[in-house]
């Protein structure tokens, strides 16, 4: 069993309605200048909170996110500018992964001598200079309990990974209540990229007993869950057993992280800008068949997780959990090609190249995965 590194939030407020707590944390308490990034849609949600934080004597500086998906390095200087001006003691992100990876970059850069083009990579990033509070308003992306942030380099239109212990979260609150009015489309899209972090983290080359358990209790929540919250949205058991697979995911992302399904999505996202778990969604299937010969075991393990009975052969019971991702996502309404995205045979060799620039990904890759074999699943999924 090699050794680990577990980091998580100093502090993790999980249920409904814990978002009711906020006002009295410490770190709102002991802060005089609070900072709260938060996506547009949800403000109105979260006005009673920021109307109590107000009247408890703080000077709150409230910046709608308005951008579509992850922010690109010129989009991050108009915050960062407008962050550095107020000068916060405390940080808050509300919204989904893009809101609070920016929210966790604010924290950091703010006041550093260390600026983001300069800490792009893992474990460049040295400290955090703001206090930091994330809550996720989507059961997607984990953001709120992983050191890691994604910027998109506009130039390249390729993702930037920004890895470091300093971006975790001195506090997470994960309150299932916020993503009730969160739309068929989306919670499926961030349900899938939950699904994707739990499975990347299980069948990675690097898995570890500890996160297994994560990993394995997550794909469980999700397979028995999405499909409830896309089709009652006001389900909160469904809920909240998204919200807390997704932060199972997160836990993921740190000491283990994802795989080919992530370096194989980045372009995706950064040149044709498709939502990520869409991509990541769209992607999963073709990959883990890819992926089965190198590690059948693990791969029947997820489909078990899945609900799926295990047979006399690990890659047939594999195969069949393979299957059921593919039923899940088409009855969450999910395409299953890339031509329904737009993506044509022509533009594969340059999606093939944006992956295989995410080196950090793409070791951890059970299989061996070279550009030909990148081109060869995007061909699967066409």
């Amino acid at each position: 069993m090699n050794s680990i590194i577990l980091q998580q939030p100093g502090k993790i407020v999980f249920g409904i309605n814990s978002i009711d707590k906020l006002p009295e944390d410490e770190l709102i308490l002991t802060s005089r200048k609070i900072l709260i990034l938060i996506a547009e849609p949800v403000i109105n949600l979260l006005q009673r909170t920021i109307n109590d934080i107000q009247l408890s004597g703080k000077t709150v500086e409230l910046i709608p996110y308005l951008f579509p998906g992850e922010p690109t390095f010129s989009q991050f200087d108009n915050l960062l500018a407008q962050s550095q001006r107020f000068n916060p003691d405390c940080v808050i992100g509300v919204g989904g992964g893009s809101v609070l990876d920016s929210a966790k970059l604010l924290a950091a850069i703010t006041g550093n001598e260390q600026q983001y083009a300069d800490v792009v990579g893992v474990g460049l990033l040295k400290k955090r200079m703001k206090r930091l509070i994330c809550i996720p308003t989507t059961s997607g992306t984990g953001s709120e309990v992983s050191p890691i942030a994604i910027l998109l380099n506009e130039k390249t239109e390729a993702k930037s990974g920004i890895v470091s212990p300093a971006l975790l979260a001195d506090a997470a609150y994960i309150d299932p209540a916020l993503t009730v009015g969160l739309p068929s489309k989306f919670t499926a899209e961030t349900g899938m990229d939950a699904l994707c972090h739990c499975i990347e983290a299980y069948t990675n080359k690097f898995a570890h007993p500890v996160v297994d358990t994560y990993a394995l209790k997550g794909i469980q929540l999700i397979s028995e869950n999405l499909l409830k919250a896309c089709k009652n949205g006001n389900d909160l058991e469904a809920r909240s057993a998204l919200a807390l697979a997704s932060m199972y995911g997160g836990l993921c992302l740190g000491p283990v992280n994802t795989h080919g399904v992530h370096c194989l999505s980045y372009g995706l996202g950064g040149k044709f800008h498709i939502s990520h778990g869409l991509a990541n969604a769209v992607l999963l299937p073709a990959v883990l068949r890819f992926n089965l010969e190198a590690s059948p075991k693990r791969h029947a393990q997820v489909a078990m997780a899945m609900g799926i009975v295990k047979g006399k052969e690990d890659t047939a019971t594999a195969l069949e959990g393979i299957k059921k991702i593919e039923e899940l996502s088409r009855e969450c309404g999910i395409p299953s090609s890339l031509t329904t995205l737009g993506i044509s045979e022509n533009d594969l060799p340059a999606l093939a190249d944006i992956a295989m620039q995410v080196t950090r990904l793409l070791r951890n890759n059970p299989r061996e995965l070279t550009k030909e074999d990148a081109i060869g699943i995007y061909k699967t999924i066409l």
